[in-house]
């Protein structure tokens, strides 16, 4: 038995090299999903465009997917190193059926996995995904005969056709006219390249640590402060305007200020958000974001007469409710700004120009900007958990806070009249989220302490 879980999730697959993940695994998985792209877009012979991150494991998974895929009746497009925006924007500009990236996002090297994306490059409904994961269990894989197999195709444009889809939506030169000064730290991930194309050719000047997509993480690849004080010391060290940090996929990114301050990642959404609102004219503007995201993106929307909406975390839910309540900008909190300007998929590229457009426009320096926002302290903690265990967590949550605004569309969100805690099961790993905000880290911390002693009960 493997020591390690294999996740399986809305998110997609992801599991521990060698252990829980091996060729045999990905090749199965990959077929499942060729078969629901038949399934979907009903066709024998669907197009797949296919990337990956940087990790030293991607060409070994990539290339049993490449046989799951080809294996089912699948074409496919081997894109290379590409993040995950870009894979899914190539998706839409080859009109293909269908994406797959071979990434786990921010979990350490160890990990890797599959993300699949349908014809729009989005992540598959959750409907959808259970599907794939049922047959993959099931081991209810169709596969075709020799007669039938496709040749695979090779198109490494995905980068460039990422920037150049941003680079149409930005106004570029507010920012070439003030050309600020960033440090990016791209972690040695996938997003690298792409981040120093779209920076150069926004006319900013970039210090930029770990560009090359090596996939040997410098440090943690989750962008979290612990694991971004060099970019803090950078920002001050270079007398930058900002600085930004990109997780291996580029689906994500944290900020730092001008004071060299980790201001986090959920401020990457409301940044971004108020840039877009900002640049319209648009009566009582909507946005989305998971249950988890900060209320400052309720205060944005507030403060332009507009409403935000609130979904599941998982990028396929948060975009599910921003086209049910045609939101011009959504995402979560946890650094995914997503702007259908651009598309349907988090995107770092697009939460850097936002950020840049914002502070060049407003000719305010970020320190300066987040002032404007009431500010709350948000905790993030974890546990491990067992079977069953979320669902008894959640039930004694649910009685607890019966007097309380109780959301259960993910896990359980309470909210109080100045706070709020989301706790949930993780969708990829074997984890139970506790999340808090409150008016002040005191706050926060009791309501996570007080949740986690009914918790352990």
């Amino acid at each position: 038995m493997p020591e390690h879980p294999l996740m399986l999730s809305v998110s997609g697959m992801r599991g521990w090299i060698g252990d829980s993940l091996t060729p045999d695994i990905a090749a199965r998985y990959a077929a499942a999903v060729g078969n629901h792209f038949q399934q979907t877009r009903q066709t024998e012979q669907p197009l797949v465009m296919l990337g990956r991150d940087s990790r030293p494991s991607g060409q070994i998974i990539e290339q049993a997917a490449i046989a799951g895929l080809t294996a089912a009746g699948c074409r496919v497009c081997r894109l290379g190193i590409a993040s995950t925006p870009a894979v899914a924007l190539k998706v839409v500009a080859a009109e293909a059926d269908g994406g797959m990236v071979i990434t786990a996002s921010h979990n350490p090297i160890n990990w890797n996995g599959i993300k699949a994306l349908n014809h729009e490059g989005l992540a598959p409904p959750a409907d959808q995904a259970r599907r794939i994961i049922d047959a993959f269990n099931n081991n209810e894989i169709r596969y075709v005969s020799t007669d039938r197999l496709q040749s695979i195709e090779q198109d490494e444009s995905a980068n460039e056709v990422h920037v150049e889809k941003v680079l149409q939506q930005v106004d570029a030169e507010v920012i070439r006219t003030r050309r600020p000064k960033v440090v990016v730290d791209s972690v040695h991930g996938a997003g690298g390249p792409e981040a120093g194309m779209l920076l150069h050719a926004l006319g900013v000047e970039v210090v930029h640590f770990y560009a090359e997509p090596t996939g040997q993480f410098p440090h943690a690849p989750e962008p979290l402060a612990e694991n971004l004080t060099g970019l803090c010391d950078a920002v001050v060290e270079h007398q930058a305007d900002l600085g930004f940090a990109q997780d291996p996929d580029a689906d994500r990114l944290a900020i730092v200020d001008d004071q060299g301050r980790y201001i986090g990642e959920e401020y990457t959404l409301v940044l971004g958000a108020w840039q877009v609102f900002g640049r319209r004219e648009i009566e009582a503007p909507v946005a989305a974001a998971n249950l988890s995201s900060s209320r400052m993106i309720d205060d944005l929307a507030a403060l332009f007469e507009g409403t935000a909406h609130r979904a599941p975390v998982g990028e396929a839910n948060v975009v599910s409710a921003m086209k049910q309540h045609n939101a011009i900008v959504g995402g979560e909190g946890g650094g995914g700004i997503i702007w259908p300007a651009v598309g349907y998929v988090r995107d770092s590229l697009v939460g850097m120009a936002l950020t840049l457009e914002l502070i060049c426009s407003q000719a305010r320096s970020l320190s300066e900007l987040i002032k404007v926002i009431p500010a709350y302290a948000m905790i993030k903690a974890k546990t491990p958990i067992q079977p069953g265990m979320a669902e008894q967590a959640i039930e004694t949550l649910k009685q607890k806070y019966a007097d309380q605004r109780i959301d259960l569309q993910d896990g359980i969100r309470i909210d109080f009249e100045d706070r709020w805690a989301h706790v949930r099961p993780s969708n990829t790993e074997p984890i139970l989220r506790i999340i808090a905000e409150a008016p002040d880290q005191d706050a926060a911390s009791a309501l996570v302490k007080e949740i986690e002693g009914l918790i352990a009960q």
